[in-house]
């Protein structure tokens, strides 16, 4: 049975409708809870970004049973990584071993505002080095590291969970698939596609959790629900190539600037039917993902959708 996940979307609700969302999901039967990690949102329309590792330690003492990840953090410039291994463990210890550091190589629109944004091959390099930090300070060890990018001369991470804090690592293509083989836990992707996970296997990730999710628009009204989504979500068509570079919220509304609304509504179910919905999950355990959370679009609408999930949505992912 696959596990259903919820997603905390900080692009969409302000910090106290976050912990709100979170222990509404949890009390709707949602397994695990995704934050992103964001400065800004993707467009103004949007209208939230909080610090989310403050609202992840409100979620952590908020809730009690749903697992907790960064859905992702991007230790190569806003963070340092010895940093984020520090906030990760005491995440960890807040949430009595209920959370996973989820990870990535970051798009400009969040790591510009502490200085430029660096070319893609030298953003993976640091990416690589990072997870060489994050990972031994995670595990209590002690840690001396000089590399090209990141110079570490002594830290260890005092306050730690009993189970060290696991990592997932996004990946996109072959390069990034094998770096989450060789250094994490589990692997993250927001498409549906199964040669992502064949690569991450190949690479040594077999057995391991496959985290995707799918974004979706509930609500009994689909013209609504169309809008909703092109207001706010049609940077989504872009693809990461374009959605790691483009510096701020104004960049993604000029670049989006002639997406029609039925061009958005083609890849997000949107609407009350409940089998169109379901289908988008479904694409996701198809190619082989073992946990997958939802995005539902409209920071508004939240709570309708939690309680549309519990009655309905939950029961039938649950089949799958």
């Amino acid at each position: 049975m696959v596990n259903v996940g919820y997603t905390l979307m900080c692009e969409q609700a302000g910090p106290k409708q976050l912990v709100d969302h979170a222990v509404r999901a949890e009390a709707a039967g949602f397994d695990h809870l995704v934050m992103s990690d964001h400065y800004y949102p993707w467009l103004e329309s949007q209208g939230h970004s909080p610090y989310a590792w403050s609202v992840l330690g409100a979620v952590a003492h908020a809730t009690s049973r749903a697992e907790l990840m960064s859905f992702v953090t991007c230790p190569i410039r806003r963070y340092h990584p010895a940093v984020v291994a520090q906030k990760a463990s005491t995440i960890g210890v807040l949430s009595d071993g209920r959370f996973t550091l989820g990870l990535g190589a970051g798009e400009n629109l969040n790591e510009h505002v502490v200085g430029g944004w660096p070319h893609v091959q030298q953003r993976h390099e640091m990416f690589e080095e990072a997870l060489q930090i994050i990972r031994p300070l995670l595990n209590g060890e002690t840690l001396t590291f000089s590399g090209n990018h990141f110079d570490v001369p002594d830290a260890y991470v005092w306050d730690r969970p009993e189970r060290p804090v696991p990592m997932a690592v996004a990946a996109s293509g072959r390069q990034s698939a094998t770096l989450a083989a060789e250094y994490a836990d589990a692997m993250i992707a927001t498409d549906p596609l199964s040669h992502l996970i064949d690569m991450y296997e190949e690479a040594g990730g077999a057995g391991r959790p496959r985290y995707g999710q799918v974004a979706i628009c509930y609500g009994p009204d689909e013209d609504e629900c169309r809008k909703i989504v092109h207001d706010q979500f049609r940077w989504f068509g872009l693809g990461w190539k374009v959605n790691a570079d483009l510096p701020g919220p104004e960049s993604f509304e000029a670049a989006t600037r002639f997406v029609r609304e039925e061009d958005v509504a083609e890849g997000i179910s949107c609407g009350p039917d409940t089998d169109r919905h379901v289908e988008a999950f479904k694409k996701f355990v198809d190619a082989g993902f073992t946990h997958v959370a939802l995005v539902q679009v409209g920071g508004d609408t939240q709570p309708m959708f939690l309680d549309w999930a519990q009655e309905e949505l939950l029961p039938r992912l649950r089949e799958l």
